[in-house]
């Protein structure tokens, strides 16, 4: 047999590595759309109108129409769901007030792109049923459980300072949630700074007093935020899935049992807490405009004059322009 010339095997080797060199760089193609198709959402407990979007299906039945996929990843709180936005694993979540300033005053960069309004009694100061304590001027020189960095952050700062009491003449705990919850069970701290659904909880197994709650107090929002980076590249997938929220927040201020019981399985907890949290939630995602920014430096200023973030923040700097196409009626 006569064996192949040199040119020939040269050849052949040519075709078979260009092959397979198609081959991989098509596959690292796929791989970098599939990535760049991706939406990750973060949401913390409960969710609110994320965690409901999540149990419909909906967004990605929307989404995956346009080629995109979504995953969720669920966080114990907001400042920690920040952080993962800042490091690059989710894209997109949902907040109370202080997070995105805390984030803001150390350098991340986010936008916000979203606001829900905030719900007065839908995080409370809570102390046992049997506590001596019965106002916020008691709170002086007591231990107090709050994730730093929280909505419920803000709260106990609102509620101090419109009660004459220093943040200084408090001895504040910090603690995500569920450590929170153990500490209050077991009289480690005397009082608790905390949100839905951990509130309605709370007040269904250990019949916790509310201290004090946004009644009397400023009003903050909560919102939803993005990468920077994430905004900029895919402009239209906020604009999707805002509209998606503003869609079911509607369904949900007219159907909280329906409501309640898609969310009790996904968290955990009995339906009856769940429709305690339902009852006193308030849905209705819109665009930051010049009020919801000014109340949200007003949180900004209060956490800086008492020099619990490092930096001014300008909030301003962080907002994000969307423009619903057809805001949904009720």
């Amino acid at each position: 047999m006569t064996e192949p010339s040199r040119t020939v095997v040269s050849t052949q080797r040519r075709r078979l590595l260009g092959a397979a060199a198609a081959t991989l760089f098509a596959g690292i193609g796929s791989t970098r759309a599939s990535e760049e198709h991706a939406l990750r959402i973060g949401f913390q407990k409960g969710g609110g109108l994320l965690g409901l979007l999540k149990a419909q299906g909906e967004l990605e039945r929307t989404l995956g129409k346009q080629g995109w996929s979504v995953s969720w990843f669920e966080f114990p709180a907001g400042p920690q769901l920040l952080e993962a936005l800042n490091a690059g694993s989710i894209d997109f979540g949902y907040t109370g007030a202080p997070p995105p300033i805390f984030a803001q005053a150390a350098g991340k960069d986010l936008v916000y792109v979203g606001a829900e309004p905030g719900a007065p009694t839908g995080e409370s100061i809570v102390v046992k049923a049997g506590s001596p304590l019965s106002k916020v001027t008691d709170l002086k020189g007591k231990r107090v459980a709050v994730q730093k960095g929280s909505s419920a952050h803000f709260l106990l700062l609102a509620a101090l300072d419109h009660a004459g009491v220093g943040f200084a003449e408090i001895q504040p705990i910090y603690l995500p949630p569920a450590d929170a919850r153990a500490a209050f069970e077991s009289d480690r701290v005397d009082a608790w700074s905390i949100w839905d659904p951990y509130l309605a909880a709370v007040q269904a197994a250990l019949k916790a007093r509310v201290l004090a709650d946004y009644t009397d107090l400023p009003q903050t929002n909560s919102f939803y935020e993005s990468s920077r980076e994430f905004a900029a590249r895919s402009p239209g997938v906020l604009n999707t899935l805002l509209s998606e929220l503003a869609k079911t927040g509607v369904w949900a201020s007219a159907n909280p049992k329906e409501v309640s019981t898609l969310l009790a399985p996904q968290i955990g907890v009995p339906v009856e807490v769940v429709e305690i949290w339902q009852r006193r939630a308030r849905y209705g995602v819109k665009p930051l405009d010049a009020g919801i920014v000014a109340t949200q430096q007003q949180v900004a200023d209060a956490f800086f004059a008492q020099k619990l973030i490092p930096n001014q923040v300008h909030v301003a700097n962080a907002v994000w322009s969307w423009t619903p196409a057809d805001p949904p009626r009720s």
